[in-house]
């Protein structure tokens, strides 16, 4: 099935293009774990963003934290600069029900408030639970609810996306 998936890397350079237009190098690129770390790496690069790309971990404000637990991964958020009155581009993999987008704005907001957040992700698979759409998609996807859709780097840093 991978087959039928678009190139994740051409995706991004898609996805680019579409943001440069209206991008100030001054927003701060902040990437959800971990796929859309990968992905913001990508467009911080692209973009020529002027500060470093910063790292959300939402696992502590997931609305299910009581269901799953802990997820044995956990990193730690990293935000390089303050985020009050900052135009955020958040970037995320896979927008599926919008509760991780949901979870990723509640921690930027006990950071700071920002003046804007943008949201970019590499792919919309629709299922939205949530009233929440990304303001730039690098493709629409329509995944049946049973099936993922991964992003997965590779040794050499390709990006290659898959469906379980």
């Amino acid at each position: 099935m991978t087959a039928s998936l678009p190139d994740a890397n051409a995706l991004i350079d898609s996805l680019a293009a579409t943001i440069a237009p209206a991008f100030d190098p001054d927003t701060l690129i902040v990437g959800i774990h971990t796929g859309g770390v990968w992905v913001a790496e990508r467009l911080h690069a692209l973009l020529r963003a002027r500060h470093p790309v910063g790292q959300l971990d939402i696992s502590f404000y997931r609305d299910d934290f009581s269901r799953i637990g802990l997820h044995p991964q956990v990193k730690p958020s990293s935000l390089p600069v303050d985020l009050e009155g900052r135009a955020i581009l958040l970037v995320d993999d896979v927008l599926y029900t919008g509760r991780t987008i949901r979870a990723a704005m509640n921690e930027l907001f006990d950071y700071g408030r920002p003046a804007s957040i943008r949201l970019a992700v590499l792919i919309d698979r629709g299922g939205h639970e949530l009233p929440v759409r990304p303001d730039y998609t690098g493709a629409a996807l329509a995944v049946p609810a049973h099936r993922n859709i991964n992003l997965s780097r590779l040794d050499d840093g390709h990006l290659t996306l898959s469906i379980a």
